[in-house]
């Protein structure tokens, strides 16, 4: 239950794990904040808690400019949304800091964003992405030469050190290599990750789960490719069909899905899909229904290490006494699923 202790405990402790659960509102100040805002806190009798924004503006409270509750969490802010488009316009364009400071953005601000949401600068991410776009051209049968000039280098010589700094072997070796490519999606719950390769998703989880780091080393060595910030045919389908998931109107997904694992492991992901929009099903439910009744504990960890959040709808699994039990994304991200279904169902 969230208590108005735990509530409040949240917002002092800025417990990424609460957002979206809830809305805090100053009497003092009347601001409504984030559980996560870094603002100084209130005193526990001067806050008010709401589930949603609207019911805080219907109460008359202001959004704090400090944690911008009005936004999504983790949103793309839209000058770094402009400088993406662009680059994927052209690849071969090269933002220096003087181009930045022409736009009217300051290059320290934009080089902490991509370090923060990247983990790398904003112009090791361009090199990324004329590499990324070079080995894509090459994979499809285009010399060498051609996908180096286009991508905007200037040098074989150039784009071969950088190529094999990457990928560890030289372009013209290259065609054996994959690339996973991975971009940032904005949702209602927050802002994920997603993966794809040529044969579709590979991976959708929120940016804040603990065991993402881990699932990405797993998957690179599997398919013994290579991460790189980039764009990938299918992630326009996914963010439309997400899109209109949050908005109510879709209840399948039809994006490919590449989903690497054990037998095991694929059995149990294939039989999460067919749990029914706004329906639960038990983790010894699920064990019956792959005539496995002893596996429900290896049916839950099959259930934990599904990489593909809300097409692969693990969420939809509970306990046999009704308790919503783990979930990668949060408890309180599967309960607001859960009931989003329900309500839409």
């Amino acid at each position: 239950m969230l208590t108005r202790e735990r509530m409040y405990q949240a917002i002092v402790e800025k417990d990424p794990s609460f957002e979206g659960s809830f809305i805090t509102a100053v009497k003092t100040t009347g601001i409504f904040c984030r559980p996560t805002c870094t603002a100084r806190k209130p005193k526990l009798e001067n806050v008010e808690f709401f589930n949603t924004t609207a019911e805080a503006l219907k109460k008359g409270y202001r959004p704090c400019k400090v944690c911008c509750p009005l936004e999504r969490n983790g949103e793309t802010p839209a000058f770094i949304r402009d400088v993406l488009q662009a680059l994927q316009a052209d690849p071969s364009r090269k933002f220096n800091d003087g181009d930045l400071l022409q736009k009217g953005i300051e290059p320290s601000k934009i080089r902490r964003w991509f370090l923060k949401n990247h983990g790398i600068t904003f112009h090791a991410y361009q090199r990324m992405f004329r590499i990324n776009t070079a080995f894509k051209k090459i994979q499809e049968g285009e010399p060498v030469t051609s996908a180096a000039f286009d991508a905007g280098y200037e040098s074989l010589s150039g784009f071969g050190d950088s190529f094999k700094s990457v990928f560890g072997v030289s372009p013209s070796n290259s065609r054996q290599q994959q690339v996973i490519n991975m971009t940032r999606l904005e949702t209602p719950l927050g802002t994920m990750f997603a993966g794809a390769v040529e044969q579709g998703v590979c991976l959708l989880e929120f940016t804040d789960r603990k065991i993402l780091g881990t699932e990405l080393k797993a998957l690179s060595k599997m398919l013994n490719a290579h991460i790189i910030p980039g764009h990938n045919h299918h992630f326009t389908q996914l963010q439309q069909e997400l899109d209109e998931y949050f908005a109510g109107t879709r209840k399948h997904f039809t994006v490919p899905l590449f989903t690497p694992g054990t037998p095991f492991q694929q059995s149990v992901w294939d039989l999460l899909q067919t749990i029914p929009y706004g329906t639960t099903r038990s983790y010894k439910g699920q064990a019956a229904a792959l005539n496995r009744p002893e596996a429900i504990r290896a049916v839950a960890a099959a259930n934990g290490m599904n990489r593909i959040s809300i097409i692969i709808p693990c969420h939809r699994v509970i306990g046999e006494d009704g308790n919503l039990t783990g979930y990668g994304g949060g408890i309180f991200r599967k309960k607001w699923l859960l009931d989003f279904e329900r309500a839409n169902g």
